[in-house]
């Protein structure tokens, strides 16, 4: 009786040690396609939007809102921040796709669509917020962290929350950029 658990665990240890190895040889051999122009498998999908969703919805829990975020002042300064930094990934009201953006895998969001129902608006900028400051992990969407304070950052999330909503003469005036408007003199 006493030999069942024992073998159990060998049995258990076996069959660790050959997933590692066969895991090992795996990633080893080159065999998976990393081209963008290939798509994952439904499995690799799952499991790397999954982990991205779970740890940017963890992450982003601790981030502490602002009282002022709909203030017309974060959206001009926001705008043309957006314009500079993240059309051409994330699109305007004049263009649906560009050459850039068919190209991108996985693709990045079209921000001009009304967002995600499934959170509440507290939730989304939060999640805005955190995107935007610490970026995701290969997926082209860099870390604006660097050279951008909290409320730059803050100020594209006031203006992210608005983008679906705007006309395209409304996005081209807070886009725009002039001294009036120019952001980094909060």
């Amino acid at each position: 009786m006493k030999s069942c658990p024992l073998r159990i665990i060998k049995y258990l240890a076996f069959i660790i040690v050959v997933t590692v190895i066969a895991s090992l040889f795996f990633i080893y051999s080159g065999v998976y396609p990393m081209g963008a122009d290939t798509p994952h498998n439904k499995f690799t999908y799952w499991v790397l939007e999954t982990l991205r969703d779970r740890s940017i919805t963890r992450a982003a829990s601790n981030v502490k809102l602002p009282e002022n975020l709909s203030s017309p002042a974060r959206l001009l300064r926001g705008g043309p921040d957006y314009n500079e930094m993240c059309v051409s990934c994330h699109l305007s009201p004049s263009k649906s796709e560009t050459d850039f953006t068919k190209g991108l895998y996985p693709s990045p969001p079209n921000l001009i669509e009304i967002p995600d129902q499934k959170l509440n608006e507290a939730q989304r900028d939060q999640r805005r917020f955190w995107i935007i400051k610490h970026g995701i992990k290969a997926s082209g969407m860099p870390s604006w962290a660097y050279g951008h304070d909290d409320e730059r950052i803050w100020d594209m999330v006031a203006f992210l929350k608005k983008l679906p909503t705007l006309s395209l003469v409304q996005y081209q005036i807070l886009t725009s950029k002039d001294d009036e408007n120019s952001r980094h003199d909060h």
